[in-house]
C-alpha cells in the first residue's frame, strides 16, 4: 500500500438494503424497535416510513472497509455521525453506496486513514464516517 496518495479511491462498494435485511439485523442485535419493521408506527413519530437501523448503515460501511483491508483486524479506529435515516420501502428495497478514498496517510505508524462517504437514496447518510487502517 506504500503506492497511496492522499485523494486515491481505494473502492465502492453498494449493497441492497431491504425489510428482510432489517429483520435478520434485529435478530442479531436485540433492536425491535416499531420504527424499524411498522410502516405506522415509523409515521406516527414523524418519519418516511419504516427506516433502517442506524448501526446497520454503520455495519454495512464498516464491511466495505474490512473487504478493502483483508483483515477485520487491521481496522484500527471506526466512527461515523448519522446524518439521514434509509427510508427501506415495502416491497422494494433500496441501494447504499459506500466509498472510501485515502483521507490520510502515516507512513511512520504503517497506517491510512479512509474517508468514507455512504449514500442511499440520493442523500448522504452518514457524515465525518473515517476508518484507520493499519497497512503493514
Amino acid at each position: 500500500m506504500s503506492d497511496l496518495v492522499v485523494g486515491d479511491e481505494l473502492f465502492t462498494r453498494t449493497f441492497t438494503v431491504d425489510r428482510a435485511l432489517l429483520v435478520r439485523y434485529a435478530g442479531a442485535s436485540g433492536d425491535f424497535n416499531p420504527i424499524h419493521y411498522n410502516e405506522r408506527v415509523a409515521r406516527e413519530v414523524g418519519l418516511d416510513g419504516v427506516i433502517a437501523h442506524g448501526m446497520a448503515t454503520m455495519g454495512l460501511a464498516a464491511a466495505a472497509v474490512t473487504e478493502w483491508a483483508g483483515d477485520p483486524g487491521a481496522v484500527l479506529d471506526y466512527g461515523v455521525r448519522f446524518t439521514r435515516p434509509i427510508v427501506v420501502p415495502d416491497p422494494g428495497e433500496v441501494e447504499l453506496e459506500v466509498t472510501g478514498k485515502v483521507g490520510a496517510l502515516d507512513p511512520e505508524a504503517g497506517t491510512v486513514r479512509v474517508d468514507l462517504t455512504a449514500r442511499a437514496a440520493g442523500v448522504t447518510v452518514l457524515a465525518k464516517a473515517q476508518a484507520l487502517v493499519r497497512t503493514r
